[in-house]
């Protein structure tokens, strides 16, 4: 997929520019420089993963995309999202490609739920298949996703946006809202 993909997958799951949004597992930042893009300048964005070097690499291609003055304040933590984290109270988030290597998605995802404020945006990407492989071990197809995201405390899970995949068939998009109380 190009950057363009990734835009097109999320963007009806970011309601305007701006806001405090985290991606759990983001890796060399695919998905965490189509949030930058939508989000824009005023924006903030904690970029966690435990891959120290895929952070770094991370954070050259957003430098060599987007002039500083055009760029949302990112944090990069060199962390795993399954532990407790110190962050703020956020607006959006966003798992892409993630939650797969997760035995069980409801414990993690409920947690996950805790750093939103209510009304917050959870963005899940993942391919939808429902077959394990080496590459996906924990597969959460869409019709699964619905199920753990109201275990998990989720309401209003919506598909936003599918593409078509080489590898394995189709990606997905879905939002789920944080409850307000």
């Amino acid at each position: 997929m190009i950057h363009a993909d990734h835009i097109n997958l999320i963007k009806d799951g970011i309601p305007e520019p701006g806001g405090v949004w985290a991606d759990f597992g983001s890796g060399a930042g695919a998905f965490t420089l189509a949030l930058a893009e939508l989000i824009g300048i005023y924006g903030e964005i904690y970029s966690i993963d435990k891959d120290q070097h895929a952070l770094g690499r991370q954070q050259l291609a957003l430098e060599a995309r987007f002039p500083i003055a055009i760029r949302p304040t990112l944090h990069y933590l060199h962390a795993d999202f399954t532990r407790s984290l110190d962050l703020p109270p956020l607006d959006g988030a966003i798992i892409a490609n993630a939650l797969h290597f997760q035995v069980d998605t409801t414990i993690v995802t409920k947690q996950l739920r805790t750093y939103l404020q209510p009304g917050g945006h959870f963005i899940i990407v993942e391919y939808n298949i429902k077959r394990s492989n080496p590459w996906v071990p924990h597969p959460v197809p869409f019709e699964n996703w619905k199920t753990i995201a109201k275990r998990s405390g989720f309401e209003q899970t919506q598909l936003i946006a599918t593409r078509s995949s080489r590898t394995f068939r189709e990606i997905y998009a879905a939002v789920s809202f944080n409850p307000d109380p």
